[in-house]
């Protein structure tokens, strides 16, 4: 059933505008990570909108926060809508910001028009979906789901040796409801694309049927430090011409898995002086396909690649896998429910598989998901000058409320049933 409930445009673009001041930086990014001051300003900003509302605030043991709506039947578990409100080191206004303020717009909307659902509706805002902190990504919906235990994600650090619990303890946000005891009838989230292909296409809306696989590898090389000027070249070990060996192999797994890809994102050279022989590189791998055979295949090339490049320099090495997301599809369900809802509005719209990670993966596990997409400009994210416009914003979050309401109908008739 579909209502002719409009969301206000300028009132999200405004609190997109107003929520970019935690954490924003002179470019016009947001640096915003996990568990620090500017997540917990931003998080008591989300907590205050939301009880305003009338909506029940709750937290769990890491983190995640759940603002609940009341319907009409409160036995039945609520319909989510969310994302995340960490960023990337460099990040910018709309990487899961979006999906979190969207929903709240959809719930301003609901509350404004006195509009009430059958079943509750919730707004979730999880913790640690970019992993830049403390790795790996999705740390919080994993817990949610049963993919860590809470042990583990306590147990993660930062590159400063701090760990996930204490700075959950500092800003206050380890909740007492122990994760996953919270069910949910369906989640949605609304995200920026973070590719191309939606404005390549002059397509508003991407139904997101699924999302690749994903796997994170750290690997640590190991040489001998010497003196660039009294060392001969034959008798270095150098660990950066290792790394240098094993990046143009990543690359190179890539090329040939394609649609596929393979990336080493950060390196760490030590000890980094111009005249020392680099001694030790520490450097990060992240490979992502559709397909698990394929992540298989470009896993088996990625260590063959470690074995055959690395000891024929006289070099070491320690890889370790620390993360990995299987492939995921969506409920189809829920895709029609987004495919309704941008009909209703007329917005052009294609089917797609993401290309990122997203909370959303680990949800499907425990409760029908699925996703939807709005273009950003020139498919750019994790980076300060993200941008999506005004209207692409807008799209995204009237398709997520009338694909709720959509959901909500649906199981109006099956309690009815």
């Amino acid at each position: 059933m579909l209502t002719n409930l409009q969301i206000n445009s300028r009132r999200l673009w405004d609190t997109l505008m107003e929520t970019a001041a935690f954490g924003g930086t002179e470019k016009g990014g947001i640096r915003r990570l996990t568990l620090t001051d500017d997540d917990k300003r931003v998080r008591d900003w989300f907590q205050a909108q939301c009880e305003a509302l009338g909506c029940h605030v709750a937290v769990d043991e890491v983190g995640n926060m759940f603002a609940t709506r009341r319907g009409r039947n409160n036995s039945l578990p609520p319909i989510a809508m969310g994302s995340h409100l960490d960023t990337q080191p460099t990040g910018g206004k709309f990487d899961g910001v979006l999906g979190v303020l969207a929903a709240l717009e959809v719930m301003r909307t609901l509350h404004e028009q006195d509009y009430e659902t059958n079943a509750p509706i919730e707004i979730v805002n999880w913790t640690n979906e970019e992993g830049s902190r403390f790795p790996p990504a999705m740390l919080a919906s994993g817990v949610f789901t049963g993919v860590f235990p809470a042990e583990y994600a306590y147990e993660r650090t930062d590159r400063d040796g701090i760990t996930f619990l204490q700075e959950l303890e500092r800003i206050g946000y380890r909740g007492p409801m122990k994760a996953g005891d919270h069910k949910l009838s369906a989640m949605f989230e609304l995200h920026i694309e973070q590719g191309p292909i939606l404005e390549a296409e002059s397509k508003m809306i991407g139904v997101v049927t699924g999302v690749q696989g994903m796997r994170w590898y750290e690997i640590t090389i190991k040489g001998q430090d010497a003196h660039t000027g009294a060392t001969p070249m034959y008798l270095r070990k150098n660990a950066l011409l290792g790394a240098a060996r094993i990046i143009e192999a990543v690359d190179a797994i890539g090329q040939k898995h394609q649609p596929g890809v393979a990336t080493v994102g950060l390196i760490e050279n030590k000890p980094n002086s111009r005249n020392v022989v680099p001694g030790e590189v520490f450097l990060t791998v992240d490979l992502r396909h559709p397909d698990e055979n394929a992540l298989d295949a470009m896993e088996e090339e990625l260590r063959s690649a470690l074995a055959r490049a690395l000891p024929a320099l006289e070099l070491t090495y320690d890889d370790n896998k620390i993360w990995s997301s299987a492939a995921v599809k969506f409920a189809p369900e829920l895709i029609d429910c987004v495919r309704t809802a941008a009909a209703k509005s007329g917005f052009a719209m294609r089917d797609m598989v993401s290309g990122a990670g997203h909370d959303a993966a680990y949800v499907a596990r425990v409760a029908p998901t699925t996703m939807i997409f709005v273009p950003c400009e020139g498919g750019l994210s994790h980076n300060e000058a993200e941008a999506t416009s005004p209207d692409e914003c807008a799209a995204g979050a009237q398709v997520l409320l009338d694909a709720v309401l959509a959901c909500d109908h649906m199981l109006t008739a099956e309690t009815v049933r």
